[in-house]
């Protein structure tokens, strides 16, 4: 029962709706399944299937809401789900920044359903391990590693009639390449829809690339460089830039899109003109769904345009406080790149340093958006086009923004998986000047 139809969850949502008594009820039902593999030491530790449904019910009195959630659908579960929201309503104190539910929105299907990703089985995912371990026994390394499916659906009704439906597929897959001394370390990472896409054989063998070629690292003095970061190093500094296009935050002087003196930097040039930054629900490589929450649509929108900030996501309270149109959040984050291959970044760049892999980020200063991580899984010192050496990793002070501020060039995009959320994005590999290193790591 976890994947209702688009059909099988309207019968539902209408059934439980015609339980409420409150002045405004809105209502969500999500559902999973999938499955996971997780490995270590060249064999399989855990395997699993899931599958999960949940419904919540928020109802509202005035200005009073409550919500409560169920995983039962008999009739009588379903009656209490919403008695127990309209009772958990009338305890609660009125919000002040409530907001009535929304009218029936014109919504578009959402392209993230692929049937061959939904048809995946344990055999599947067994032989994309098989794979996997294969080549990092090849290269006498050890993995560890871990591969899931989701298949999943959200449907969305309200006391106004609007009702909403998505659908869709998810794989994932990393893995972690060590020598059996423990010097030397590679990862990779991959994020897909489509499990067609997924290639567990060639990702594997670049992380026993790295892994074997980090061996043996020197040390090199902390200071500024001009540093390569490949997507899935880029994109964990780029997500704490990502989460900041919040007008509110901004207004109210949280962020590094708040401007001295109050309001905010829409309109300003805040990066290079090579960085545009949009979200796309269609985009091919990376689509989302095609509403939010409340049911609001989703369409493609430039965040950051030339270096220009375009827009800025407002609540419907933020701005209706504001007296502008309400803009929903990013369903997703892609940021436009060039041409070149990360091959081709190393070979233009006469002395840097190729980062693979940051890890353990953490916010230092809100207002600027300056980060502390570390570098990992592969840092190799580059001069004359060449890799020369592995060097060890570093611990790095530096800001996202300053950092689109100082780009020398950009790759090609391409998918890429966040190592603290697991959420994917599209980014191009990044050369930048005048990247803050601060002190030396021992680790691998």
């Amino acid at each position: 029962m976890a994947i209702l139809s688009k059909e099988e969850a309207l019968s539902l949502l209408k059934k439980v709706l015609a339980y409420s008594k409150a002045d405004a009820c809105e209502i969500s039902l999500s559902g999973s399944e999938g499955g996971n593999i997780r490995y270590a030491r060249n064999a399989v530790s855990t395997a699993g299937d899931i599958s999960t449904i949940t419904l919540a019910v928020s109802s509202t009195f005035g200005k009073k809401t409550g919500t409560a959630t169920i995983n039962e659908f008999d009739d009588a579960s379903l009656e209490k789900v919403v008695r127990r929201a309209e009772e958990l309503a009338q305890l609660s104190p009125e919000n002040p920044e409530y907001m009535p539910p929304l009218e029936p929105q014109t919504l578009k299907e959402s392209i993230t359903y692929v049937p061959a990703t939904a048809a995946i089985t344990p055999d599947t995912r067994a032989e994309a391990v098989s794979k996997s371990i294969g080549v990092s026994k090849e290269a006498k390394l050890e993995a560890a590693g871990y591969v899931e499916n989701t298949t999943s659906f959200d449907a969305f009704m309200n006391s106004k009639g609007l009702f909403a439906y998505n659908t869709g597929t998810d794989v994932i897959f990393s893995v972690t390449n060590r020598n059996s001394s423990g010097t030397g370390s590679g990862y990779a990472a991959r994020g897909y829809n489509d499990i067609r896409k997924l290639d567990t054989l060639s990702a594997t063998r670049i992380a026993a690339q790295k892994a074997n070629a980090s061996a043996d690292a020197k040390a090199l003095e902390p200071g500024k460089y001009t540093v390569i970061l490949e997507p899935v190093a880029g994109v964990y500094m780029l997500e704490n830039l990502f989460r900041g296009f919040d007008a509110r935050s901004a207004d109210e002087g949280r962020s590094f899109m708040s401007k001295p003196g109050g309001g905010n930097r829409l309109g300003e040039q805040l990066m290079d003109k090579q960085v545009t930054i949009y979200s796309d629900p269609f985009n091919p490589e990376l689509p989302s769904n095609t509403w939010n929450r409340e049911g609001m649509p989703l369409e493609k929108m430039n965040w950051i345009e030339k270096g220009v900030v375009k827009n800025l996501s407002y609540s419907r309270y933020w701005a209706q406080k504001q007296n502008v149109k309400p803009v929903p959040q990013p369903p997703n984050m892609i940021m436009e790149g060039g041409t070149a291959t990360l091959e081709e970044l190393i070979k233009g760049t006469e002395k840097g340093i190729l980062v693979s892999r940051l890890w353990y980020i953490r916010m230092v200063d809100p207002q600027t958006l300056l980060l502390t991580g570390l570098t990992r899984d592969g840092t190799f010192y580059i001069e004359n086009g060449q890799i020369k050496h592995p060097i060890k990793n570093f611990r790095f002070n530096e800001s996202p923004v300053i950092m689109l501020n100082n780009l020398e060039a950009l790759g090609k995009p391409e998918r890429s998986i966040s190592v603290e959320s697991y959420r994917s994005y599209l980014v191009p590999p990044m050369k930048i000047r005048d990247f803050t290193f601060t002190s030396l790591s021992d680790a691998v």
